[in-house]
């Protein structure tokens, strides 16, 4: 395998921080030798994460066997995940903003066509369904655990108990036509193709929109790391990868 320099699109920040993690992660388990410091493991980690490099291309690049590679990403991601705000902290910090906005993503993944849980029929795509909360600038504030793709919208967020714990905040909510019924503080478009609607409910989804599509934003911004673009590990390790990418995005972003 051909070795070639490369950068990452990541400020010092996100390495600073992760190899101070793991530093302090290696002092609690009292571990005496590692094979590669702890700025070189958050350097593996993050090019992992942000560049979806395989780990066979990290173990050629940082001169390391494939099984270090997977233990080195293993304990980062779970030293990450475990610092990730849950959704009580998050909606608590969100209850100073006028509203929210709701939406899901599906995260890629590769499954094979027997894998039907996994199979959303509106993208036509196996992956991996994630609830995400941002304020009205459209900046991440939150991410749920990832559940199977032919798992709808609405029933993601009942099953994580988002709309009862915005309900419960009296916190405004945006969401699109995917969260109909949810009731509560949950603001979604009136039902119906938009050239049918009357001139004031037209008037509002077009409004509510304009709203709504600064939630994208945190969709683009969760997507730049790159690993999330197409997923090749157990559905299981799901849900820590997203995690550890927030924990990086909130403790590293201005």
């Amino acid at each position: 395998m051909v070795v070639y320099p490369s950068a990452l699109d990541l400020s010092t920040s996100h390495l600073r921080f992760l190899t101070v993690r793991l530093a302090a992660h290696r002092a609690e388990r009292g571990t005496r030798w590692r094979r590669l410091p702890a700025g070189k493991q958050a350097l593996l980690v993050l090019a992992h994460l942000r560049c979806g490099h395989t780990y066979a291309q990290l173990a050629a690049g940082f001169k390391v066997g494939l099984s270090t590679v997977y233990r080195y990403v293993a304990e980062a991601v779970g030293v990450l995940a475990a610092m990730a705000p849950g959704l009580a902290e998050a909606v608590k910090a969100a209850q100073c903003k006028a509203f929210v906005i709701l939406d899901g993503t599906l995260l890629p993944i590769d499954r094979i066509a027997a894998d039907r849980p996994f199979y959303s029929g509106k993208h036509r795509i196996h992956g991996m369904n994630v609830q995400v909360i941002t304020d009205p600038h459209g900046r991440l504030l939150w991410a749920s655990a990832a559940l199977p793709g032919a798992i709808h919208d609405i029933k993601a967020a009942r099953t994580h108990g988002i709309i009862d714990a915005l309900t419960k905040a009296g916190l405004a909510c945006w969401a699109d036509k995917g969260y109909q019924g949810a009731g509560g503080t949950i603001r979604v478009p009136f039902r119906g193709r938009h050239r049918n609607l009357p001139p004031g409910q037209k008037a509002v989804n077009v409004a509510h929109a304009r709203i709504r599509a600064l939630g994208e934003q945190a969709m683009a911004t969760l997507k730049t790391w790159r690993l999330l673009r197409k997923l090749r590990c157990s559905t299981t390790r799901v849900t820590s990868i997203v995690r550890a990418v927030l924990t990086l995005h909130l403790r590293c972003s201005d």
